[in-house]
């Protein structure tokens, strides 16, 4: 499964950014990391040209909710990114503020995994688990069809 990744914004935070990195080589994931300083467009133009099933964005300066307003319009404009899952995490706000007031917030933006303020590996937890979910979906969607195209 292929992963865009980097961190989006006016954020640097490399180290962060390597670490993801390299966790998701050591899942198994074919990683197309796009560094630090970002553009939401950077991220989408890469997930078109690299065929990618994940767009995962990081922020630790907590400035992603400005340029996540964005995402949903954004992605609007591009063609076959309905499957695309869309993860955030890192610190998202400026400030503090609580991940029951956030989640949602983001969830609202585009994206599907949403983990403010959660360790990496949790995360990777978190993605892994809404693959499955979702492969699981599809497979009982498909045989619903099936059974109905049958009947």
């Amino acid at each position: 499964m292929k992963v865009v990744t980097g961190v989006v914004g006016n954020d640097i935070h490399v180290v962060a950014n390597r670490l993801i990195e390299l966790s998701l080589h050591a899942r198994g994931y074919e990683v197309f990391n796009l560094g630090v300083n970002t553009y939401l467009e950077e991220f989408f133009d890469a997930v078109v040209e690299t065929g990618a099933d994940v767009l995962m964005i990081s922020s630790l300066n907590g400035e992603a909710e400005g340029w996540s307003r964005e995402v949903k319009l954004l992605k609007s404009k591009y063609k076959n990114l309905d499957d695309l899952i869309m993860m955030i995490g890192g610190n998202l706000v400026v400030g503090s503020a609580n991940a029951e007031d956030i989640i949602p917030k983001y969830k609202n933006y585009g994206f599907d995994i949403v983990c403010h303020q959660v360790d990496l590996n949790t995360g990777l937890d978190l993605l892994e688990t809404f693959i499955s979910d979702r492969k699981a979906n599809d497979t009982n969607m498909k045989d619903r069809d099936i059974k109905e195209s049958t009947e």
